[in-house]
């Protein structure tokens, strides 16, 4: 009979179509890396890029959710952009900020559906990586 707890017996397969626990946690930093926008300049891009490079041949659920992630975040970095501009009439200001919250509350609720092992689109999203 063997442990359940030993590291040497192997966790058993997902069924087919459900991704393993490791390519839903891979997933999920892809969405979180995000959050490192919040400490380094263009880190919202940076995070997911690099979680998407070095671990998308691993599963094909963490190359979607990567590209994902890193599309998303390119278009919320363009709206900020164009929230910039338009700080010269007053409005940027106001929609920066709405565009921020609306970003982290996607980005929580895109971390949570893929550690679920659903694959999230989030919306309004240009998705130039394909």
């Amino acid at each position: 009979m063997t442990d359940p707890v030993d590291p040497a017996v192997e966790a058993p397969e997902p069924p087919p179509g459900k991704p393993s626990s490791e390519a839903r946690q891979w997933a999920l930093i892809a969405h979180v890396s995000a959050l490192l926008g919040c400490v380094l300049p263009f880190g919202n891009l940076i995070g997911p890029l690099i979680v998407w490079q070095l671990k998308k041949d691993m599963d094909p659920f963490v190359d979607d959710q990567g590209k994902e992630a890193l599309n998303f975040q390119i278009t919320v970095t363009l709206m900020l952009v164009v929230c910039v501009l338009l700080m010269l009439v007053l409005i940027g200001i106001l929609l920066a900020w709405v565009v921020g919250i609306a970003a982290l509350v996607l980005v929580i609720i895109a971390a949570i559906k893929s550690n679920e092992g659903t694959a999230y689109r989030y919306p309004f999203c240009w998705r130039l990586i394909k």
